[in-house]
């Protein structure tokens, strides 16, 4: 089992241990207020993050910082190929006008070309806005209108012809550029050919680390989005400090070049944080547009990476592939079994790292081999095999779950943060897992639970305004402190759980406070379960709005030699499917008390998607919006 023995191996390492010591205060109570976590790396006091594809290619010219897929193949991008790229494309877009602190809107999916595009547009001394590839007319008129992008690069002839049809009425329309096709950034480089080899590096000295470097827009589950304000020392700091933290020990421990697919969306500040964090640390990265099972896999399994930073969908599809394709086998309670010995052995194990436990005993060992064997090796498989670790974001992943896969081989770290927050505020600390929750502030930032348990973030991760919102920005910014509208607990240790959305909190009719994201996120994990909307405000108990995954669908009839066309309308109905539904609500009733449990769900047709505007770009449930088109069947739960 790799991710035993690197442990055991890096057991030894207390020096890297020794710093993710964090400082608590508690209250008069003696409850845990606030954790402070000192900065391992120091603020920059000049440059820019446009810096760092030139300072790549001067200390190290040859080493390999990216990977791009060509001709069937995942070809090498060395530091100063990839410098001299970025040098091209920022020529060009000096060349079509982009003036010092201009904006330029990207529209793609993630892929080789969004990373130059970065970089140049900051080497040109710009500021991107990164646009979801999923983004309606009106969405896209609206950012590009408020952040006053000159100029626009899209991915495909849909990309173009959304922009296109957003901004027809803007007094002057963005220059808009496409990479399918018309070679975008062919165009921009043969566009810049005859500016001096020197504007571009004028352009970078000009920059400093308060300079803004990126609008990010937040995908917001209610109203128009926000953009927020990031400059090159935020970006910096998350970096600098998270690179600081995970890279030394993940290197110890694996023994191997680090290298990472990178398929969360550009657009996400997640995304692009580790995209910059890991060519600081110089880690091999690839790009892969789709965060769809069917589509990934096989991507994974070519590029084979050593780490990967998901959302809980992705392992929770995973986990759930693994156990349809035992029951095609007729092995589906063998898939059980093995998923129970997981959860048992991962945490007798970290018990016993943890130096709480014994560990476990030899019939739990003899079973966890067994299943090595049968299970955990096809896991191991479908991420490429040579993978350790993982990165957990968005929303808090099923503690079960997190055991299986550490039991499986691969230890997934959680951590929480927000587009405000530069990505990550807080992250589980290498050698010191703690699955459950999202683990201590990031080395330089300080977290605070207020009197009413919304979780406060200090530190140089967090923005400075919202942009063109100042109502917005007061809202929010008080004094030093961000108010994240998250709820949270710091425990003796200053880890941080997360326990709902302050707004979101629901009241029942009997005064019983509930959140329903500790019982949406546990119940999203297990299938048949899609996506789902728990209810009962003002209501006399807790009910659930549940639609079904499409493929746990299609997995239901082919296991029961059902016709594929079945209508979704007898799915929901048939009494063997309610029952697997009934199955995945009492495991998430198991962790809440009665008064707070699911006692009535309805199964609804169709999904919660971006396209019927349920669904954020990041995957969250727009509350409203469900509940509105859903209302009939809410009031069915009631009995009205």
């Amino acid at each position: 089992m790799g991710v035993r023995k690197d442990l055991k191996r890096a057991k030894q390492r207390t020096d890297l241990m020794d710093r993710t010591k964090v400082e608590i205060t508690k209250d008069d109570d003696g409850v845990v207020r606030e954790a402070r976590t000192p900065p391992l790396a120091a603020p920059p006091t000049t440059g820019s993050i446009a810096d760092l594809p030139f300072t790549n290619a001067a200390e190290d010219p040859t080493a390999v910082v990216l990977r791009r897929q060509r001709q069937g193949a995942w070809q090498p991008v060395t530091a100063t190929a990839f410098a001299r790229e970025v040098t091209a494309v920022a020529n060009g877009l000096i060349a079509a006008g982009l003036e010092p602190g201009g904006r330029v809107a990207v529209m793609s999916r993630t892929r080789y070309e969004w990373t130059v595009l970065d970089f140049a547009i900051w080497a040109a001394g710009g500021q991107s806005v990164p646009v979801y590839a999923t983004s309606s007319a009106d969405q896209v008129e609206w950012i590009v209108r408020d952040s006053g992008a000159r100029h626009v690069v899209t991915e495909t002839k849909e990309n173009t012809e959304t922009v296109t049809t957003g901004t027809a009425g803007h007094e002057q329309p963005p220059d808009v550029w496409q990479l399918e096709g018309d070679d975008a950034l062919g165009a921009l480089t043969a566009l810049g050919r005859h500016l001096p080899d020197d504007e571009v590096a004028k352009r970078r000295a000009a920059l400093t680390p308060d300079t803004i470097a990126t609008l990010c827009y937040t995908s917001g589950t209610t109203g128009k989005p926000k953009g927020c304000v990031l400059t090159h020392a935020n970006l910096h700091a998350e970096a600098a400090n998270t690179v600081e933290l995970l890279h030394p020990i993940f290197k110890e421990v694996t023994r191997q070049t680090a290298s990472t697919l990178l398929f969360l969306p550009l657009a996400h500040i997640l995304g692009r944080s580790l995209q910059i964090a890991c060519l600081m640390a110089r880690i091999e990265i690839g790009h892969c547009p789709s965060i769809k099972p069917d589509e990934l896999r096989p991507a994974l399994r070519e590029f084979r990476p050593t780490f990967l930073v998901g959302v809980p969908y992705l392992f929770e599809k995973i986990h759930d592939t693994g156990r349809a394709t035992a029951e095609k086998m007729g092995r589906a309670a063998s898939f059980d079994r093995a998923d129970r010995i997981a959860v048992r052995f991962g945490e007798a194990y970290l018990h016993k790292f943890l130096g709480t436990g014994k560990g476990p005993g030899l019939g739990l060992y003899a079973a966890w081999a067994l299943y090595d064997l049968l299970v955990y090796r096809r896991v191991r498989k479908e991420l490429g095999g040579r993978m350790s670790y993982a990165i957990s974001g968005g929303s808090p992943l099923d503690r079960n779950l997190n055991l299986f896969f550490y039991a499986a081989g691969i230890l997934v770290y959680e951590g929480y943060g927000l587009t405000e927050t530069t990505a990550a505020a807080t992250i589980v600390p290498p050698l010191k897992p703690r699955p459950g929750t999202v683990g201590r502030p990031v080395p330089g930032t300080a977290v605070r639970i207020a009197d009413d348990g919304e979780v406060l973030i200090k530190g140089g991760i967090v923005f400075g305004s919202y942009w063109n919102n100042p109502a917005a920005t007061d809202a929010v910014l008080q004094g030093d402190w961000f108010a994240t509208g998250d709820l949270g607990a710091l425990d003796e240790d200053g880890y941080l759980t997360i326990t709902g959305r302050k707004k979101d909190i629901l009241v029942t009719s009997g005064g019983k406070n509930v959140s329903p994201a500790v019982l949406e996120d546990r119940l999203r994990s297990r299938s048949p379960i899609g996506q789902c909307l728990v209810v009962g405000d003002n209501r006399p108990f807790i009910g659930a709005l549940i639609t079904l995954d499409p493929d746990a669908v299609a997995h239901w009839l082919a296991v029961r030699k059902m016709p594929a066309d079945t209508p979704l309308s007898e799915v929901i109905q048939d009494p063997r499917m309610r029952a697997d539904v009934q199955r995945a609500v009492d495991y998430t009733n198991e962790a809440v008390s009665r008064a707070e449990s699911i006692r009535s769900f309805v199964l609804v047709e169709g999904e919660f998607n971006e396209d019927n505007g349920m669904l954020t770009p990041s995957l969250k449930v727009k509350r409203h919006a469900v509940t509105k088109a859903y209302a009939d069947e809410i009031e069915t739960l009631y009995g009205n």
